[in-house]
């Protein structure tokens, strides 16, 4: 079915646009929702204001987007994670957890602009594409390091080692040696 659009419609087109779309699309959504009207003559002439607000509107998100990418150049994060002595962690590091690192430093980023191909699995720095908008994207150093309750190996040795120096202390209750738990007291 034929439609022409009064709104920008992310993957479908443009307002002012006369596209192509599945004829349930139209009639459940894109015309109740006065996204989109059929293309008559007189919509035409009409649409023309559409068109001249979807294009400030574009230009303002242009703007917005740009100034945000721009405040992201350069910005490196650093993610603690727990991890075995080896560096592979206990769990993973994925978009999320970069998107909120970056969130936290004060960065209005989504999830689901962190292109992250697959979820990190040990220490490491890498670098993450950001995406604002198609020809708008940022780099990120990501720096992904040991949390601080994790112990090095040495450093649990050491902790053993000075176990095994301080003698063990039991404690002595003294107690008659009856059960607190005995149904007869």
């Amino acid at each position: 079915m034929k439609l022409l659009l009064r709104r920008d419609i992310q993957k479908v087109g443009l307002a002012g646009d006369v596209v192509e779309v599945k004829e349930g699309y139209a009639r459940n959504y894109l015309i109740p929702q006065a996204l989109g009207v059929l293309p008559t003559q007189a919509n035409m002439k009409r649409i023309e204001e559409d068109k001249r607000l979807a294009e400030q509107e574009r230009k303002r998100v242009r703007t917005v987007l740009e100034s945000r990418a721009a405040k992201l150049r350069g910005v490196e994060v650093t993610i603690s994670a727990a991890c075995n002595p080896e560096g592979h962690l206990y769990g993973s590091v994925g978009p999320k957890e970069v998107a909120a690192a970056l969130r936290d430093e004060g960065h209005d980023v989504e999830t689901k602009q962190v292109q992250l191909h697959e979820a990190l699995r040990q220490l490491d720095t890498i670098t993450v594409p950001v995406i604002f908008a198609d020809d708008q994207t940022v780099d990120v150093k990501v720096w992904i390091v040991r949390e601080a309750g994790s112990e090095l190996p040495d450093e649990a040795e050491e902790k053993d080692a000075h176990q095994q120096r301080e003698p063990r202390r039991e404690a002595d209750h003294g107690g008659t040696g009856i059960d607190a738990l005995d149904p007869d007291l």
